[in-house]
């Protein structure tokens, strides 16, 4: 449990490997849950009666949203606490700076998972896909993960090793890379204690929301891991990392180009097609940097790989790597429009995701699990055997798993978009055909989940034993005093930008920027610099390799300036993209011509109901430009379409249709039929059963503040509409339940389902652009 360094004077250093100890519990918890509600919702997907009609909070729509976040931010995020916290002590030589911090931190992640855990089920939702989160969990999240950034600076500023090593260097990209996602992302104006618009709506907000759900993927499902996987990986296998250089392009490449990719989210949707194009361009590019990642990971076994046969950590760790390639291979290939086109919006996107999530983050969370707890209770593992099973069963049940969604996404996507009579005719006509046909696929997922959550709970019960056997200890090392001739020379703002390799890569990107937006003679131009600055770099890179190198030493050494450097290397890439898009005026896009027609307050609230339901985890709710969905669905959606869609509800899987056309399709009492029992209105529909919506009353009451927030956010509702809100919305409640009191329905006007229908056949309504602008105009 000791190290030591033979220096004189020396001191001991005791690490704080308590809160280790606490992240590691807290995780095998918290995983446990996610992943049974994980199992429990693909079960709801197979036997729709598994969602138990008469509790809201148990729909899929409600519990989607739980275990995603009980996963990535309960699950994973512990474990990324504890790995990071474990190594970042022994990288620096240092304790963690605050105790106190380091319980303020654990106690407030674990607080705002448990407010996750009740607040999801109730329908307190914000529906954009892993920040669906309120306000007022969001800012205890901001809280706590500055508390978290305070403690790891801090770490870092009192560190007697002044080389960060390159773990810390992902921990660091992770870190500041979150904080702006997450804060950007979660901008918006409350309208009670416990719901909120954001700032941003349509195909901004769209745009704002997967630059940061890609990204949250990137840092904070990726770098974290990669940074836990440069330090675990080699210890594990007593061998140095294959390459320091390779870590240097894997590191500075990936955090620079992730960034961009998130359009890929949103291919042939209202997005502006140079910001589509610009997220595939970049997505292709991740593959380098990605695969380079991989192969320094797996080349670091060079000379260890027969420990494979004996070492159940390695298997994990290995596969885990593995596992991080292939979906960083398949990531870039769906982002591809051909292919993106059939693979969007199925389940070969889920598939993708959970090949990820359980390959990547859950083999290595039990690879690094299996290293550190005999060492954090100076004990031995419980058995190597019950390891050894988990890790069998666990990737069986990826492969049925991930196989499966292949299998249902393809076949789906084919279905969906096949025609006949020359391309005149749906070869599929009702979407629930598509559904009998992958049905199948659903119960061959549902096992593999269920394999997987019995690998995960034959790991809990091993590190159960193996805890119980053992006695916590505190690793401690000694370290020489440092003297003031070992500390580095600051490198300073001027040493840190005014340099060759900063400054190429400036001269560089400009010019690729100016190829990619300028017009015929800027873009070739760019071309040309871009190809003349490319060489020159490398010829001199050849001629001033040590040069260049002594430079990257004295940066790693100064923790302000490659912090800076790294945050700006992430920037960039945000705001190329998002500030075009978020500072286009509502009107002044003449190649979309038409503009959404705001929703009344009943509608509005309607769609507020909409949103708590979870409905858009099933439906989404735009229409892309293939005959197939036009034939389905509709005209194809316009930008102008969502621009006072606060939030945007396009969705990212439709495990029912495509909604933004339903508006009028259908009447009133076949939507009160279809909400109460679908199977009524779709036979073999595995949609719940919604019977509380025709038992509560609608909440009127909330609408002249939630109007009010449309105004400031630029709806253009009458200055006095907030005053007569509540008057507007029970006459036209009284319209809608009187229409159906006609068909024979005992409608209430004021129930929810009432307000419901009024927002499900507004959708898809809007007017001419041209006409409204020249009324505007006079």
């Amino acid at each position: 449990m000791s190290q030591s360094i033979s220096s004189s004077p020396t001191i001991r250093v005791e690490y704080n490997d308590t809160i280790v100890r606490y992240f590691l519990l807290a995780t095998m918890i918290w995983g446990l849950i996610g992943m049974t509600v994980g199992v429990l919702i693909a079960g709801q997907l197979a036997f729709w009666q598994l969602n138990f009609g008469e509790q809201s909070w148990l729909t899929f729509g409600r519990l989607r949203p739980l275990h995603t976040n009980a996963v990535i931010f309960a699950f994973v995020g512990n474990m990324m606490f504890a790995g990071i916290y474990h190594s970042t002590q022994r990288l620096c030589k240092a304790r963690l700076a605050s105790d106190k911090l380091s319980w303020i931190h654990f106690w407030g992640w674990q607080t705002i998972i448990v407010s996750a855990v009740i607040t999801l089920p109730l329908g307190l939702s914000r529906s954009k896909e892993y920040a669906e989160l309120i306000w007022p969990i969001d800012l205890l999240v901001v809280f706590t993960w500055v508390i978290f950034a305070i403690n790891f600076f801090w770490t870092l500023a009192i560190r007697r090793e002044r080389s960060l090593y390159v773990a810390i260097w992902f921990y660091i990209a992770t870190i500041v890379t979150v904080a702006v996602l997450y804060i950007v992302n979660n901008l918006q104006i409350p309208t009670s204690l416990l719901h909120a618009y954001p700032i941003f709506g349509g195909v901004q907000d769209a745009l704002i929301q997967w630059w940061y759900g890609h990204n949250a993927v990137a840092f904070f499902l990726t770098t974290p891991i990669l940074g836990i996987m440069y330090y675990y990986l080699p210890k594990a296998a007593n061998r140095p990392v294959y390459s320091y250089r390779l870590s240097i392009v894997h590191f500075w490449s990936l955090v620079f180009i992730y960034i961009w990719a998130g359009p890929h989210h949103l291919l042939y949707t209202g997005l502006p097609v140079w910001l589509q194009s610009l997220g595939m361009l970049f997505s292709l590019m991740l593959w380098a940097p990605s695969w380079g990642g991989m192969l320094n990971g797996l080349l670091t076994l060079r000379g260890a790989w027969h420990k494979l046969r004996t070492d159940p950590v390695l298997k994990f760790l290995v596969a885990g790597v593995t596992f991080y390639g292939m979906a960083t291979f398949e990531g870039p290939m769906l982002s591809i429009k051909t292919i993106n086109a059939l693979s969007h919006y199925t389940d070969w996107t889920i598939g993708h995701v959970h090949s990820a999530a359980l390959g990547w983050n859950g083999l290595m969370t039990a690879g690094v699990f299996y290293w550190l707890a005999p060492r954090l209770w100076n004990t031995r593992l419980y058995s190597v055997s019950l390891a050894n099973w988990h890790f069998w069963v666990a990737l069986v049940g990826i492969l049925f798993y991930t196989a499966a969604m292949w299998v249902s996404g393809i076949t789906q996507g084919l279905m969906l978009n096949a025609t006949t009579d020359g391309g005149n005719t749906l070869a599929y006509p009702s979407f629930i055909e598509t559904i009998d046909a992958i049905l199948p696929m659903y119960h061959l997922r549902m096992l593999g989940g269920m394999l997987y959550l019995v690998g995960f709970i034959l790991m809990a019960y091993n590190l159960y034993k193996t805890i119980r056997s053992g006695e916590a200890v505190n690793g401690y090392i000694e370290v020489a005093e440092e003297q003031e001739e070992d500390r580095q020379q600051d490198l300073g703002l001027v040493g840190t930008f005014l340099n060759a390799p900063v400054m190429y890569c400036t001269l560089i990107m400009l010019s690729v920027l100016m190829w990619l937006f300028g017009g015929d003679a800027i873009g070739f131009i760019g071309l040309f610099l871009t190809i003349v600055f490319t060489l020159i770099t490398i010829v001199h890179f050849q001629f001033s390799v040590e040069k260049w190198s002594d430079w990257y030493d004295k940066l790693q050494a100064n923790l302000m300036p490659f912090t800076i450097l790294t945050l700006v290397a992430v920037l960039i890439g945000g705001l190329v993209q998002i500030v075009p898009l978020v500072t286009l005026g509502k009107y002044n896009n003449p190649t979309e011509g038409r503009i959404q027609v705001p929703y009344t307050p009943l509608e509005l609230l309607g769609r507020d109901i909409y949103v708590r339901e979870g409905c858009y985890n099933c439906h989404s709710q735009t229409i892309r430009p293939f005959l197939g969905e036009t034939l389905r669905y509709g005209d194809y959606s316009r930008l102008g379409e969502f621009i006072y869609d606060y939030p945007y509800q396009w969705g990212s899987k439709r495990t029912g249709p495509d909604l933004h056309r339903v508006g009028g399709k259908y009447t009133d009492a076949w939507h009160w039929r279809h909400m109460l029992d679908a199977r009524e209105t779709s036979a073999g529909s595995t949609m719940p059963n919604y019977p509380w919506l025709y038992r509560r009353d609608a909440d009127f009451s909330v609408l002249p503040r939630r109007i009010q927030v449309m105004r400031i956010l630029g709806v253009p509702y009458e200055e006095d509409l907030p005053e007569r809100a509540e008057e507007e919305a029970r006459q036209q409640a009284a319209e809608i339940a009187a229409n159906l009191q006609r068909e024979g329905f005992g409608a209430d006007p004021d129930k929810e389902i009432i307000a419901l229908i009024a927002y499900l056949q507004k959708l898809g309504k809007s007017v001419d652009a041209s006409e409204l602008n020249a009324q505007e105009n006079e």
